[in-house]
Protein backbone atom coordinates (compact mmCIF):
# COMPACT_ATOMS: atom_id res chain seq x y z
CA UNK A 1 0.00 0.00 0.00
CA UNK A 2 3.21 2.23 0.39
CA UNK A 3 3.96 5.27 2.95
CA UNK A 4 0.61 6.91 4.10
CA UNK A 5 0.15 10.05 6.23
CA UNK A 6 -1.64 9.30 9.19
CA UNK A 7 -5.08 11.12 7.60
CA UNK A 8 -4.54 8.64 4.43
CA UNK A 9 -4.61 6.18 6.85
CA UNK A 10 -7.44 6.90 8.97
CA UNK A 11 -9.71 7.30 5.84
CA UNK A 12 -8.35 3.99 4.43
CA UNK A 13 -9.49 1.87 7.13
CA UNK A 14 -12.51 3.57 8.33
CA UNK A 15 -13.68 6.37 5.74
CA UNK A 16 -13.75 9.95 4.25
CA UNK A 17 -15.30 12.23 7.28
CA UNK A 18 -18.78 10.67 8.78
CA UNK A 19 -18.77 8.12 6.21
CA UNK A 20 -17.52 5.59 8.27
CA UNK A 21 -18.15 1.88 7.51
CA UNK A 22 -19.76 2.89 4.10
CA UNK A 23 -17.21 0.27 2.43
CA UNK A 24 -19.23 -2.29 3.09
CA UNK A 25 -22.33 -1.43 0.49
CA UNK A 26 -22.51 -0.52 -2.60
CA UNK A 27 -24.88 2.15 -4.20
CA UNK A 28 -27.77 1.66 -6.41
CA UNK A 29 -26.03 3.78 -9.05
CA UNK A 30 -22.87 1.73 -9.32
CA UNK A 31 -25.26 -1.36 -9.07
CA UNK A 32 -26.58 0.21 -12.27
CA UNK A 33 -23.45 1.09 -14.39
CA UNK A 34 -21.89 -2.45 -13.33
CA UNK A 35 -24.79 -4.59 -14.51
CA UNK A 36 -24.55 -2.43 -17.92
CA UNK A 37 -21.37 -3.29 -18.44
CA UNK A 38 -21.33 -6.76 -17.45
CA UNK A 39 -24.69 -8.00 -18.24
CA UNK A 40 -26.21 -5.65 -21.57
CA UNK A 41 -24.57 -5.90 -24.78
CA UNK A 42 -23.93 -8.04 -27.89
CA UNK A 43 -22.67 -11.48 -26.83
CA UNK A 44 -24.32 -11.03 -23.76
CA UNK A 45 -27.20 -12.31 -22.07
CA UNK A 46 -29.21 -9.13 -22.92
CA UNK A 47 -28.59 -7.35 -25.65
CA UNK A 48 -29.87 -3.84 -25.71
CA UNK A 49 -31.34 -2.86 -22.63
CA UNK A 50 -32.55 0.81 -21.52
CA UNK A 51 -30.90 2.17 -18.10
CA UNK A 52 -34.28 3.38 -17.10
CA UNK A 53 -35.66 -0.43 -17.06
CA UNK A 54 -32.60 -1.60 -15.08
CA UNK A 55 -32.79 1.29 -12.74
CA UNK A 56 -36.68 0.62 -12.27
CA UNK A 57 -35.64 -3.57 -11.39
CA UNK A 58 -33.03 -2.41 -9.43
CA UNK A 59 -34.92 -0.49 -7.44
CA UNK A 60 -37.67 -2.96 -7.08
CA UNK A 61 -34.72 -5.65 -6.07
CA UNK A 62 -33.55 -3.40 -3.34
CA UNK A 63 -37.13 -3.49 -2.58
CA UNK A 64 -38.01 -7.53 -2.15
CA UNK A 65 -34.29 -8.21 -0.72
CA UNK A 66 -34.94 -5.42 2.31
CA UNK A 67 -37.54 -7.21 3.40
CA UNK A 68 -36.19 -10.69 4.39
CA UNK A 69 -32.27 -10.35 3.16
CA UNK A 70 -30.62 -6.80 3.72
CA UNK A 71 -32.97 -6.19 7.18
CA UNK A 72 -33.20 -3.10 6.58
CA UNK A 73 -34.35 -1.98 9.70
CA UNK A 74 -34.82 1.89 10.96
CA UNK A 75 -35.54 3.58 14.28
CA UNK A 76 -36.90 6.92 15.58
CA UNK A 77 -37.52 7.78 18.88
CA UNK A 78 -39.94 10.22 20.20
CA UNK A 79 -41.61 11.97 23.45
CA UNK A 80 -45.19 10.78 23.21
CA UNK A 81 -47.24 14.39 22.61
CA UNK A 82 -50.33 15.07 24.83
CA UNK A 83 -52.47 13.61 21.31
CA UNK A 84 -51.04 10.10 22.23
CA UNK A 85 -49.78 9.70 18.48
CA UNK A 86 -46.61 9.24 16.55
CA UNK A 87 -46.69 9.05 13.18
CA UNK A 88 -45.48 6.41 10.83
CA UNK A 89 -42.17 7.01 8.62
CA UNK A 90 -42.63 7.41 5.00
CA UNK A 91 -40.75 4.33 4.22
CA UNK A 92 -42.55 2.38 6.91
CA UNK A 93 -43.95 -1.58 6.08
CA UNK A 94 -44.05 -3.32 8.86
CA UNK A 95 -42.74 -2.61 12.61
CA UNK A 96 -40.37 -4.41 14.59
CA UNK A 97 -40.75 -3.47 18.05
CA UNK A 98 -42.46 -0.29 19.96
CA UNK A 99 -40.48 0.15 23.23
CA UNK A 100 -40.59 2.34 26.38
CA UNK A 101 -37.21 3.87 27.68
CA UNK A 102 -36.72 4.00 31.04
CA UNK A 103 -34.52 6.80 33.24
CA UNK A 104 -31.75 3.91 33.04
CA UNK A 105 -31.41 3.90 29.39
CA UNK A 106 -32.96 0.30 28.78
CA UNK A 107 -35.90 -0.68 26.44
CA UNK A 108 -39.16 -2.41 27.62
CA UNK A 109 -40.82 -3.66 25.05
CA UNK A 110 -44.35 -2.61 24.47
CA UNK A 111 -47.11 -4.74 23.09
CA UNK A 112 -49.87 -4.62 21.27
CA UNK A 113 -53.91 -4.32 22.12
CA UNK A 114 -55.98 -6.42 19.94
CA UNK A 115 -59.17 -5.42 21.48
CA UNK A 116 -59.66 -1.56 20.19
CA UNK A 117 -59.08 0.20 17.22
CA UNK A 118 -59.74 3.50 15.75
CA UNK A 119 -62.70 2.85 13.57
CA UNK A 120 -64.71 5.79 11.20
CA UNK A 121 -66.86 7.59 13.23
CA UNK A 122 -70.27 8.72 11.59
CA UNK A 123 -71.31 11.93 12.85
CA UNK A 124 -75.44 11.44 13.37
CA UNK A 125 -78.17 14.20 14.18
CA UNK A 126 -80.64 13.82 17.35
CA UNK A 127 -82.85 11.18 15.74
CA UNK A 128 -79.84 8.93 14.60
CA UNK A 129 -79.63 10.14 10.99
CA UNK A 130 -76.08 10.03 8.95
CA UNK A 131 -74.63 13.57 8.76
CA UNK A 132 -73.65 14.61 4.83
CA UNK A 133 -71.55 17.22 4.10
CA UNK A 134 -70.74 18.47 0.62
CA UNK A 135 -67.38 17.80 -0.63
CA UNK A 136 -66.60 19.36 -4.23
CA UNK A 137 -70.18 18.93 -4.91
CA UNK A 138 -70.77 15.23 -3.39
CA UNK A 139 -72.54 14.17 -0.44
CA UNK A 140 -69.80 12.64 1.56
CA UNK A 141 -70.33 11.31 5.31
CA UNK A 142 -68.83 13.31 7.97
CA UNK A 143 -66.75 12.08 10.34
CA UNK A 144 -66.07 13.01 13.96
CA UNK A 145 -63.41 11.33 16.76
CA UNK A 146 -63.85 8.18 17.30
CA UNK A 147 -65.26 6.88 20.82
CA UNK A 148 -63.20 3.94 20.72
CA UNK A 149 -60.19 5.49 20.16
CA UNK A 150 -60.62 8.31 22.89
CA UNK A 151 -61.72 5.96 25.62
CA UNK A 152 -58.89 4.04 24.86
CA UNK A 153 -56.47 6.74 24.98
CA UNK A 154 -58.15 8.33 28.18
CA UNK A 155 -58.32 5.40 30.30
CA UNK A 156 -56.76 5.47 33.79
CA UNK A 157 -53.82 3.29 34.18
CA UNK A 158 -54.16 0.69 36.62
CA UNK A 159 -51.53 0.10 39.93
CA UNK A 160 -50.61 -3.29 39.73
CA UNK A 161 -48.47 -2.79 42.53
CA UNK A 162 -51.28 -1.70 44.58
CA UNK A 163 -52.96 -4.78 43.93
CA UNK A 164 -49.75 -6.85 44.91
CA UNK A 165 -48.97 -5.47 47.99
CA UNK A 166 -52.34 -5.35 49.58
CA UNK A 167 -54.59 -8.56 48.16
CA UNK A 168 -52.55 -11.78 48.81
CA UNK A 169 -55.27 -14.32 46.31
CA UNK A 170 -56.06 -15.05 43.52
CA UNK A 171 -59.73 -14.08 44.29
CA UNK A 172 -58.74 -11.05 45.74
CA UNK A 173 -57.14 -9.96 42.80
CA UNK A 174 -58.71 -7.23 40.37
CA UNK A 175 -60.49 -7.82 37.65
CA UNK A 176 -57.92 -7.38 35.34
CA UNK A 177 -56.52 -10.62 35.87
CA UNK A 178 -53.38 -9.91 37.09
CA UNK A 179 -52.54 -12.82 38.64
CA UNK A 180 -55.73 -15.42 37.70
CA UNK A 181 -56.91 -16.22 34.12
CA UNK A 182 -53.37 -13.94 33.43
CA UNK A 183 -53.03 -13.31 29.25
CA UNK A 184 -48.96 -13.08 28.54
CA UNK A 185 -49.97 -10.15 26.31
CA UNK A 186 -51.22 -7.85 29.50
CA UNK A 187 -48.60 -9.48 32.17
CA UNK A 188 -46.76 -6.26 31.70
CA UNK A 189 -46.80 -2.00 32.81
CA UNK A 190 -44.66 -1.26 30.39
CA UNK A 191 -48.11 0.44 28.23
CA UNK A 192 -49.95 -0.71 25.06
CA UNK A 193 -50.24 0.65 21.68
CA UNK A 194 -52.50 -0.14 18.05
CA UNK A 195 -51.45 0.98 14.67
CA UNK A 196 -54.11 2.65 12.75
CA UNK A 197 -52.85 2.00 9.40
CA UNK A 198 -55.50 3.60 7.52
CA UNK A 199 -54.93 7.55 8.73
CA UNK A 200 -50.69 6.51 9.24
CA UNK A 201 -50.38 6.76 12.83
CA UNK A 202 -49.45 4.70 16.20
CA UNK A 203 -51.98 5.33 19.09
CA UNK A 204 -50.46 4.70 22.59
CA UNK A 205 -52.44 4.49 26.01
CA UNK A 206 -52.53 7.23 28.42
CA UNK A 207 -50.14 5.82 30.77
CA UNK A 208 -47.46 6.28 28.16
CA UNK A 209 -48.12 10.20 27.79
CA UNK A 210 -44.25 11.99 28.10
CA UNK A 211 -42.57 8.81 28.02
CA UNK A 212 -39.62 8.64 25.59
CA UNK A 213 -40.77 5.78 22.81
CA UNK A 214 -38.67 4.33 20.20
CA UNK A 215 -39.76 2.63 17.08
CA UNK A 216 -37.80 -0.39 15.00
CA UNK A 217 -39.10 -0.74 12.05
CA UNK A 218 -38.78 -2.47 8.50
CA UNK A 219 -37.66 -0.09 5.42
CA UNK A 220 -38.81 -0.66 1.97
CA UNK A 221 -34.89 0.09 1.15
CA UNK A 222 -36.00 3.10 -0.97
CA UNK A 223 -35.24 6.86 -0.11
CA UNK A 224 -32.62 9.32 -0.66
CA UNK A 225 -29.59 8.60 -2.34
CA UNK A 226 -27.46 7.34 -0.04
CA UNK A 227 -30.05 5.05 1.69
CA UNK A 228 -30.24 3.26 -1.39
CA UNK A 229 -27.21 1.26 -1.24
CA UNK A 230 -27.18 -2.78 -1.05
CA UNK A 231 -24.49 -4.78 1.25
CA UNK A 232 -22.33 -6.50 -0.66
CA UNK A 233 -22.59 -10.14 0.59
CA UNK A 234 -26.00 -9.24 -1.76
CA UNK A 235 -24.54 -7.68 -4.68
CA UNK A 236 -24.84 -10.56 -6.78
CA UNK A 237 -28.28 -11.65 -5.76
CA UNK A 238 -28.84 -8.00 -6.66
CA UNK A 239 -27.66 -8.62 -10.43
CA UNK A 240 -29.60 -11.85 -10.55
CA UNK A 241 -32.73 -9.78 -9.59
CA UNK A 242 -32.71 -7.20 -12.23
CA UNK A 243 -30.97 -10.22 -15.10
CA UNK A 244 -34.86 -12.26 -14.55
CA UNK A 245 -36.84 -9.50 -14.39
CA UNK A 246 -35.50 -7.85 -17.73
CA UNK A 247 -35.80 -11.72 -19.59
CA UNK A 248 -39.58 -12.53 -17.88
CA UNK A 249 -40.92 -9.52 -19.19
CA UNK A 250 -39.57 -9.88 -22.29
CA UNK A 251 -41.64 -11.85 -25.85
CA UNK A 252 -38.78 -13.31 -26.92
CA UNK A 253 -36.56 -15.03 -24.48
CA UNK A 254 -36.84 -18.48 -24.38
CA UNK A 255 -38.47 -20.27 -21.31
CA UNK A 256 -35.73 -22.22 -20.37
CA UNK A 257 -33.23 -19.16 -20.57
CA UNK A 258 -35.90 -17.35 -18.18
CA UNK A 259 -35.95 -20.61 -15.75
CA UNK A 260 -32.10 -20.66 -15.53
CA UNK A 261 -32.15 -17.43 -14.12
CA UNK A 262 -34.88 -17.57 -12.16
CA UNK A 263 -33.25 -20.63 -10.46
CA UNK A 264 -29.84 -18.61 -9.90
CA UNK A 265 -31.71 -15.72 -8.27
CA UNK A 266 -33.22 -17.72 -5.76
CA UNK A 267 -29.65 -19.41 -4.93
CA UNK A 268 -28.30 -16.04 -4.74
CA UNK A 269 -30.97 -14.54 -2.51
CA UNK A 270 -30.33 -17.62 -0.47
CA UNK A 271 -26.43 -17.50 -0.39
CA UNK A 272 -27.00 -13.83 0.99
CA UNK A 273 -29.18 -14.50 3.50
CA UNK A 274 -26.65 -16.93 4.88
CA UNK A 275 -24.28 -15.10 4.63
CA UNK A 276 -26.13 -12.09 6.27
CA UNK A 277 -27.51 -14.04 9.29
CA UNK A 278 -24.52 -12.79 11.19
CA UNK A 279 -24.13 -15.94 13.15
CA UNK A 280 -21.07 -15.54 15.62
CA UNK A 281 -20.69 -19.13 16.88
CA UNK A 282 -18.98 -17.18 20.75
CA UNK A 283 -22.41 -15.65 21.23
CA UNK A 284 -24.41 -18.57 20.05
CA UNK A 285 -22.84 -20.69 22.80
CA UNK A 286 -23.24 -18.17 25.46
CA UNK A 287 -26.91 -18.25 24.45
CA UNK A 288 -27.12 -22.31 24.52
CA UNK A 289 -25.20 -21.84 27.69
CA UNK A 290 -28.26 -20.11 29.40
CA UNK A 291 -30.95 -21.89 28.15
CA UNK A 292 -29.43 -25.43 29.50
CA UNK A 293 -29.64 -24.06 33.23
CA UNK A 294 -31.86 -26.36 35.45
CA UNK A 295 -34.66 -24.60 36.89
CA UNK A 296 -34.96 -25.89 40.73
Amino acid sequence: MGLLDNQAQQNYYTGVGEDYGSYQFISLDSIIANFMIAYVGEGKIISKANRTDVQFHGMRAIQELSYDVLRSFKSQEIEVPPSLSMVLPQDYVNYIKLSRVGNDGLERVLYPTRKTSDPFAIKQDGDGNYVFEQVDGVNVLHEETSSTSENFQNQTPVNYQLYDINYSTDVEISTEGRRYGLEPQFAQMNGSFFIDNLRGFVKFSSDLAGQTITLSYVSDGLGTDSEMVVHKFCEEACYKHIVYAILSTRSNVPEYIVQRYKKERFAETRKAKIRLSNIKIEEFTQILKGMGKQIK
